[in-house]
């Protein structure tokens, strides 16, 4: 799906990977579920492109379901994973921290559980090699992405701010569809390790004045970074 002329998605609401399009090649931000990779074939072929044109691949944090096809990437094809290093072990395997139990209603999680199974949820591919990716840095990869730190959700999870898309990709730092709940709009994700935090976090994506706030789960959101960080802040009050 194209969102914009350097900017398209695949997967959907409830998993998202983003691609930014450049002269220079393609940038992937995420890696979804391992079975989106025919999805990720067909969309660079709509876009005239082929794997040989994806330069890199940004993490934002270690979780399984923001790895999918990376490993395949890497592994096959050469391409670099780009990762904080305070998840880099995340991506390859290492434990989660427990955290709290969660909202949740029975139909949404339960389509968010088979549409992980559907695309290959429980055949993840964990990363054997990464980049490090650091907070402030801007990577030498197409759309020049820059790393903002956003801990909270996990200790390495990071937003990446692509200025030629006018978009701020944050993987988990918020959602705008609840997975396990079904709620759609601006709202703090689940699973995160620590929600204080990752509310907190939040205000470094505001310097960016982005248009577009990316999401890993639920609609792509387009009225403005900072209308979308005071409905995270509001929802967590509420």
């Amino acid at each position: 799906m194209k969102l914009g002329p350097h900017l398209h998605r695949i997967g959907n609401d409830i998993v998202a990977v983003y691609l930014v399009d450049t002269p220079e090649g393609v940038t992937v931000i995420d890696a979804g579920l391992a079975g989106l990779w025919k999805e990720l074939l067909a969309e660079l072929s709509s876009m005239g492109r082929t794997l040989a044109d994806v330069k890199g691949v940004i993490l934002t944090h270690g979780d399984s379901d923001h790895l999918g096809f990376a490993e395949r990437l890497r592994r096959d094809h050469g391409v670099p994973v780009y990762v904080h290093p305070g998840d880099a072990d995340r991506a390859k395997g290492g434990a989660k921290p427990a955290t709290a139990r969660q909202s949740m209603k029975l139909g949404a999680t339960l389509g968010f559980a088979a549409y992980s199974l559907r695309k290959g949820g429980v055949r993840t591919t964990y990363l054997t090699e990464t980049v490090d990716a650091h907070d402030g840095e801007t990577l030498d990869l197409p759309g020049a992405p820059r790393i903002i730190g956003l801990p909270g959700h996990s200790a390495g999870s990071i937003a990446i701010h692509v200025p030629i898309a006018d978009a701020v990709f944050v993987g988990d730092g918020l959602t705008t569809r609840h997975v396990l709940t079904g709620t759609t709009g601006p709202q703090p994700a689940p699973f995160t390790d620590e929600p204080e935090q990752a509310i907190a976090s939040l205000r470094a994506l505001l310097p960016t004045g982005a248009t577009w706030v990316l999401p890993g789960h639920g609609t792509p959101w387009n009225a403005g970074v900072a209308a979308a960080v005071a409905a995270v802040e509001e929802a967590a009050r509420s």
